[in-house]
């Protein structure tokens, strides 16, 4: 990694870890600067406004947060499909069981999402992929006769409201066991053969 590509993720990281901890509005250029150890203006070089940054972290964001960053159809055979499905939850609610900034940093993103069409639409977008992930996913769970086509559409939605549900009940931090209700939710999609 270059110096310059180093720097890049420096101030990446940093402005991560200062959303959370201060806000989006309350972050400023300079705070990030003295957390990297650069100059203010350096930070023009790589961002021209805070805008784009903002805009920048929101994008990895999503990007880390879509559905096929975690489900990939084509591994699921008639032998996994199950197991599958609940080691990819168990994956995502460890990754943000680990991550002590996320939580915070996704809600700054919702509340400006209030006041940003842009944002908006984007976090709609990645809601949007995980309710049509899903209909693929059981579509192929159908097509390998592990459940039949009867409210297909409503099963699908419900494994991305569940999922949905999970990461923002952990957003306040509530103690529950996240994963036992995830392998519930899954287990009831595949439990009865309607």
């Amino acid at each position: 990694m270059s110096k310059s590509e180093e720097t890049l993720s420096s101030i990446v990281e940093a402005s991560y870890r200062l959303f959370a901890g201060h806000g989006i509005a309350k972050t400023t250029y300079t705070m990030i600067a003295e957390e990297v150890g650069i100059a203010k203006p350096s930070i023009y070089y790589y961002f021209k406004s805070k805008d784009a940054l903002i805009e920048s972290i929101f994008n990895e964001l999503c990007a880390a947060m879509q559905f096929s960053s975690f489900f990939h159809t084509e591994e699921f055979t008639k032998e996994n499909f199950i197991e599958k499905c609940v080691e990819i939850g168990f994956k995502m609610i460890d990754e943000q069981q680990k991550d002590p900034y996320f939580n915070r940093v996704l809600q700054e993103y919702v509340l400006l999402s209030s006041r940003n069409d842009m944002y908006k639409d984007r976090l709609l977008t990645v809601q949007t992929e995980y309710l049509n992930g899903f209909e693929s996913l059981l579509t192929k769970a159908n097509e390998l006769q592990l459940i039949q086509n009867k409210n297909l559409v409503s099963k699908a939605h419900m494994l991305t409201l569940v999922l949905d549900n999970i990461g923002n009940f952990m957003m306040l931090h509530l103690d529950m066991d996240y994963k036992q209700i995830w392998i519930e939710a899954v287990n009831s999609i595949f439990e009865s053969r309607d």
